[in-house]
């Protein structure tokens, strides 16, 4: 068999579950005795790359010029038949076209991961898509995103795979969190012990529904608690948009705490009363959902997408119907109403249920198995 040599393309390496999968996939290529180059425009996550094993290479894969995208094409092709590359893996439309065609000229085999539903008002748009269909594999990371693929792509069963998204079950364990690093982030959010803290993780953009929360949150009583409602995650240059919510908050006296990009994750869900993915357009997978089960903590998720297959309704957590205050009240409600024995028994649920399907370990090695088949 060849040695495995693997060139990912991803736009960017800051947060997010596609970067995150990219750092995973490396880390499993280099166990395995392969090479992984990642060819991006780099970001916070750079570091995280090298301890995994993994090799930048830096280009601008986030351009969507059509001279850049064809300039790309030319420089992986050079950087195919240098590094002997034998399998392309791009997890991001705009890259995906460069590589496509650096793999066609090259022979390499040329591999997608569909991260997401992506808009397509006119033709123009669902061409451009299209390329994320086109791998000799094409990974869904959910039932919802193979369902997509299958509807508008007409892609067969023989090249559709489904590996959910991980999350780290040896980073993601209640157990290996102390109580300092919970008590140290729910004092970072000014949470006194008594306190209750709604933990909203994503990056701050409307659809993730960050304002939507304001407004459930502004007509709920949480049996005469002072309640925070913390945002977490990264503004990506929305100033405005953080700016507006803040201006919301006041408005309802709901107390809003938005600390930014953070990485202890396993901690902030700990720290959490509840966790709460409302997002007003269906997810793709639901990584923080998953995350927060494998975490033991309590989850509410909108009901669509990819969440339906994390978030098991009233036995590992609740899902509410998108963009219903009524609706996630009652769910909000219903977990910081929970006895201490109601609570562990709902915990327990979770982890078993995440790590029996969302774990890192399960991503990474059905991903290889992709990548042998095409080798062999």
């Amino acid at each position: 068999m060849h040695v495995m040599v693997i060139l990912q393309l991803i736009p960017e390496l800051e947060a997010g579950g596609a970067e995150r999968t990219t750092i995973e996939i490396a880390e499993a290529v280099t166990r395995a005795g392969g090479r992984c180059l990642v060819a991006s425009r780099g970001g916070r996550l750079e570091d995280a790359l090298a301890e995994a094993g993994g090799e930048l290479v830096r280009l601008d894969m986030k351009s969507k010029n059509p001279v850049t995208l064809w300039r790309n094409a030319a420089r992986l092709t050079r950087l195919i038949r240098s590094e002997d590359v034998n399998i392309v893996h791009a997890r991001s439309r705009a890259p995906a076209w460069s590589g496509r065609w650096a793999a066609g000229r090259t022979g390499a085999h040329f591999v997608t991961t569909y991260h997401g539903t992506y808009s397509a008002k006119s033709g123009l748009k669902r061409a451009y898509n299209a390329v994320m269909a086109g791998g000799e594999r094409v990974i869904a990371n959910s039932h919802f995103i193979a369902d997509h693929v299958r509807t508008h792509h007409r892609v067969g069963e023989a090249r559709l795979r489904v590996i959910p998204r991980g999350g780290d079950l040896d980073v993601f364990d209640p157990q290996a969190v102390r109580a300092k690093r919970i008590a140290r982030m729910r004092e970072g959010w000014g949470a006194a012990a008594e306190d209750a803290v709604i933990l909203l993780p994503g990056r701050l953009t409307r659809w993730k529904g960050q304002a939507f929360m304001i407004d459930v949150m502004a007509g709920w009583d949480c049996a005469r608690r002072r309640v925070h409602l913390v945002c977490l995650g990264d503004a990506q240059g929305r100033s405005g948009y953080a700016a507006e919510l803040e201006a919301q908050a006041q408005a309802a006296n709901v107390t809003l705490v938005l600390p930014g990009h953070e990485s202890d994750m396993a901690a902030a869900y700990l720290a959490a009363d509840v966790v709460v993915c409302p997002s007003l357009q269906p997810e793709a997978f639901g990584r923080t959902a998953a995350e927060a089960q494998a975490m033991g903590a309590p989850v509410i998720a909108a009901d669509h997408g990819g969440a339906r297959e994390v978030v098991a309704d009233r036995e590992t957590g609740w899902r509410a119907a998108p963009g219903d205050t009524d609706s996630w009240r009652t769910a909000m409600t219903a977990a910081v109403s929970l006895s201490p024995k109601e609570r562990a028994e709902l915990s327990a649920r979770a982890r078993a249920r995440a790590a029996q399907l969302f774990s890192k370990q399960a991503l990474q090695e059905s991903t290889l198995q992709v990548y042998r088949e095409l080798l062999e």
